[in-house]
């Protein structure tokens, strides 16, 4: 029989890729410039396009909104997920009129509250009351009118299922309208049809590159609405209206501890913390059907969680007028581009009055639309909606010593401070900055107020600036083509009026080792990340002499001194998996894995999403729990030893371990902690939080769509910079002097169990922060020799620790791709020698070799690598397993926090991305 050809765009699209040569990329690269519509005000070589002019506002910054100075903003700080989330869903309780929420990504089925065995009650919908997707029902059903806005992915590119977000939450009750946007982002398919289409009406070169690459009218697709903001009751004037906003989405992956367990298997499956696919590794797969949450293919017996690192806040006052304006113009945008056209009637997805009218009561009325009374349906369970505990408190106790302790704001009588530097004269200073243009916000002029905030902000720092991000991608000069940014610019030139008057300043900047997304950086789907950690690397050391170092050098600084005015680290930490004999035994007795086990009870007891769930017979939770013991688990306690490297934390050499002594080595596990903050301080005065990454796709304001703020707090806090007295801002150094202990070490590991922690509350609740310990005495100056040489040296002492264990890329130690093959490739990836003999015994083709006639033949075993990733590499310790558990031990006991140096010299003699299809004119600025 003939084999069949596919005719589908997608095989021609990777035909013609194929044979692009450097050439057209060259041609590419003069016929369509790195562009933007970006100009920056400090740095006039760079200008906007008329036909898309900057926005001009008279604000500080030219940001749409004042400066807005109040006592009652109470600005409050969130590091890691848990309280974060803890305080939305306390916020998500008390909602009485309105809960406006955006997202880049939105999970339906994310707990709030962990564990969430603990946290569901008699009466309860599968996943309990402290499910999002369960809270925002109840609400509805309350009459909460509950709007959210969510990125419409591209498909091909992510794996979110935007769709799914949409269909879950709207099935639940008519108060929840979800918005999708953008939708102008063509797949394959239709980017290949319409190039066929066009070149048969004269399709000009130009064009069909562009249509190529995925852009259309001289604008690139693939921007995404990256804000993650929540807002409750805005604009009632109650006393309880919040907002929240910062680095983290309401999605899987996101919700954390500050000493970030990578390892979640219980012999109890009913106390785990990380339920299906929350448990998340994004360097070893991607998320995959998120419609069906429970199902997880990174099995947690055998591969480590990602840490997520992370930093939010809450805030309340006179500001959440412009977080709420930001909210209406975006929705009553989508609703003309989109819905208007799609729905003639019906008040979901209604459009919104401007917030100038909403404080006129009949306008509210109208704004808000509530639906009384209305059931929400959970499967066979309906009810009118639960706020609170209802019937339910905990163990027979009252609700409200669950959420603000009696909390009250002592602030209630004062007013609000609407114009631009005035209100209450001691107030808080806070200012929303956001990046927004044409194709996200239908505004005729780009706003980049955040690129404007961070320059401004780094040029008039006088002493110490901390910068936390998930990105480093910027430039020093316009002609570092295709970045575009100059956050890199400012950077240089405050370094270098510090070196020329002889002062003293710092700059401290903590990224990610690697962008977060799966595979082995050799692998050609690895492209991508690659490309960022080139462009981050022309950032910060070596691009033709635009780097900020290789600037630095250029203006007279030598290289030795340069680290004392600038520094980069990462985060990295360990773990153990917990596989138990216990958990073995009830595995073979009955003839159930752990992981299905676990899972069944996911999608028997907390509910499971929309679509089909089948990979096992069925009762797996049961025939495993028939063979376990029942008596109470000790090694539980033991379910992550992430603790061991925080303040308090037992010795690692000292905890016991409850499988068989040959497999301990087998469990110890290291992965990056990834870094998602997006966070500039500067001399614990100003704090700048928000959305935007350190690149251009969030700085630019026509790319990636925004939103941050600037605070600036007058409460005074006696401190030290430089070795001398110091007034800092309370806000803005608790929140650094926070971050700084978490990395070092210096703070304990955060108790579950421990529920009247005043940071898990929303604001008003002020921070609580030790500030005479000696932990805090230790971070408390950034600029002392003291601080300087501790945060050194457990850098470094961390650094050579993970090395000698786990041989984590990138490492300073390999400068070439061979250099990488014999670190890394020779122990965690299969030799090719392996695949190559493997198929030659297979016939060629793969399947079951060939034997004698009616002999029915083994396919030979696959090809192992020669340890897991992110395993120990046990060829460095004794072979055997015992002693060497034993040696592993005693060199991750000298591991303090999380610290880590930033390897600036990895790969250094080669091209990490190599120009191509993948990465070129048209796709870079994808990447930068």
């Amino acid at each position: 029989m003939k084999k069949r050809t596919s005719n589908k765009p997608t095989d021609v699209l990777s035909s013609f890729a194929g044979s692009l040569l450097p050439s057209l990329h060259d041609y590419a690269r003069t016929l369509f410039p790195a562009s933007t519509t970006h100009s920056n005000p400090y740095f006039s070589s760079a200008a906007s396009s008329p036909a898309n002019p900057d926005l001009r506002t008279g604000h500080r910054f030219d940001s749409f909104a004042p400066m807005r100075t109040s006592i009652r903003h109470h600005p409050k700080w969130y590091v890691d997920g848990k309280d974060y989330m803890w305080a939305v869903s306390c916020a998500l309780e008390n909602a009485k009129h309105t809960i406006w929420i955006m997202d880049w990504w939105l999970s339906p089925e994310l707990h709030l509250r962990r564990p969430a065995s603990k946290w569901t009650f008699p009466g309860d919908p599968p996943g309990g009351r402290y499910r999002l997707d369960n809270m925002l029902a109840a609400a509805a059903a309350r009459g909460v009118e509950v709007k959210i806005i969510v990125y419409k992915e591209v498909e091909a590119a992510l794996t979110l299922n935007s769709h799914y977000t949409k269909k879950a939450l709207e099935a639940r009750h008519p108060n929840i309208a979800v918005m999708r946007h953008p939708d102008h982002v063509p797949d394959a398919t239709n980017t290949v049809s319409d190039i066929y289409k066009e070149m048969k009406d004269g399709y000009k070169l130009g064009d069909f590159l562009r249509g190529l690459y995925g852009m259309k009218d001289g604008k690139v697709l693939f921007w995404a609405h990256h804000e993650k903001m929540v807002l409750v009751d805005a604009g009632w004037g109650e006393g309880q209206e919040k907002g929240f906003m910062g680095g983290l989405d309401l999605c899987f992956g996101r919700w954390d501890t500050n000493e970030h367990p990578l390892a979640d298997v219980r012999e109890d499956v009913e106390s785990e913390i990380f339920l299906g696919q929350d448990y998340n590794n994004a360097r070893v797969m991607d998320f995959h059907t998120v419609e069906i949450w429970s199902q997880n293919k990174l099995d947690r017996t055998k591969s480590s969680r990602m840490g997520w690192s992370d930093v939010a806040l809450s805030i309340q006052g006179p500001i959440l007028k412009d977080m709420a304006r930001h909210f209406i113009q975006r929705w009553n945008f989508i609703y003309d581009e989109k819905y208007r056209i799609r729905f003639t009637g019906g008040e979901r997805y209604k459009k919104l009055p401007e917030l100038s009218d909403a404080g006129h009561p009949m306008v509210k009325k109208k704004l808000h639309g509530i639906k009384e009374n209305v059931k929400v349906k959970v499967g066979n369970y309906s009810h009118a909606g639960y706020g609170g505990y209802g019937d339910h408190g905990q163990h027979g106790q009252e609700p409200s010593q669950y959420q603000y302790h009696g909390a009250v704001d002592p602030y209630s009588q004062y007013g609000d401070g609407d114009d631009e530097g005035l209100g209450d004269r001691d107030g808080v200073r806070c200012q929303l900055l956001r990046s927004a243009s044409k194709w996200s916000h239908g505004t005729r002029e780009t706003e980049h107020s955040i690129c404007n905030a961070y320059i401004e902000t780094i040029l008039k720092a006088q002493h110490f600036i901390y910068i936390e991000n998930q990105f480093f991608i910027t430039a020093t000069s316009p002609e570092q083509s295709p970045i575009l940014n100059l956050i890199g610019a400012a950077i240089v030139e405050r370094i270098m009026r510090a070196y020329t008057s002889g002062q003293r300043f710092k700059i401290i900047i903590v990224i990610p080792a690697v962008p977060g997304f799966a595979g082995d950086l050799q692998d050609d789907g690895s492209l991508g990340t690659r490309a960022i950690m080139e462009f981050q690397y022309r950032s910060i050391i070596r691009d033709r002499g635009y780097s900020i170092i290789e600037q630095l050098e250029k203006k007279g600084i030598p290289r030795d001194m340069i680290w004392s005015y600038i520094r980069f680290f990462n985060l990295r930490n360990y773990d153990r998996i917990n596989y138990t004999s216990r958990v073995e035994k009830a595995e073979k007795e009955g003839g159930v894995a752990f992981d299905q086990a676990r899972q069944d009870y996911e999608k028997r007891e907390t509910g499971v999403g929309y679509g089909p769930y089948s990979s096992g017979r069925g009762n797996e939770h049961a025939r495993y729990a028939a063979h376990q013991s029942k008596a109470p688990s000790m090694a539980d306690r033991w379910a992550s030893v992430a603790r061991c490297a925080m303040l308090g934390g037992d010795d690692i050499r000292e905890i016991p371990w409850y499988g068989a002594p040959e497999k301990e080595i087998e469990a110890f596990v290291s992965e990056e902690l990834y870094i998602h903050s997006k966070l500039l301080i500067a001399d614990d005065r100003t704090v700048i939080c928000g959305s935007a990454n350190l690149n251009d796709r969030s700085q630019l304001g026509d790319h990636d769509s925004e939103i941050a703020i600037i605070i600036e707090d007058p409460t005074p806090l006696p401190s030290m910079m430089a070795g001398h007295h110091y007034v800092a801002s309370h806000f803005a150094a608790t929140l650094r002097r926070q971050i700084f202990r978490k990395h070092l070490g210096l703070i304990p590991a955060q108790d579950l169990d421990d529920i009247r922690d005043e940071n898990m509350q929303p604001s008003p609740v002020p921070n609580v922060y030790d500030f005479d310990s000696e932990e805090d005495r230790l971070v408390a100056d950034p600029l002392s020799e003291e601080f300087t040489n501790l945060w050194d040296q457990i850098a470094r002492t961390n650094t050579e620790c993970f090395r000698r264990v786990f041989r984590p890329v990138p490492d300073d130690t390999i400068r070439n791709w061979k250099q990488y093959d014999e670190w890394w490739g020779s122990v965690f990836t299969v030799p090719k020698s392996s695949k190559i003999e493997v198929k030659k015994s297979c016939g060629g083709g793969g399947g079951v070799p060939p034997g004698k006639e009616g002999e029915k033949q083994e396919a030979p075993p696959e090809p192992q690598a020669e340890e897991m990733w992110g395993h120990v590499v046990r060829r460095n310790f004794s072979p055997d397993p015992v002693q060497a558990a034993r040696e592993v031990k005693q060199v991750l006991a000298h591991i303090r926090g999380h610290l880590v140096e930033c390897p600036l010299y990895f790969l250094e003699e080669e091209d990490i991305a190599k120009e191509g299809v993948g990465l070129n004119a048209f796709t870079e600025t994808v990447y930068t």
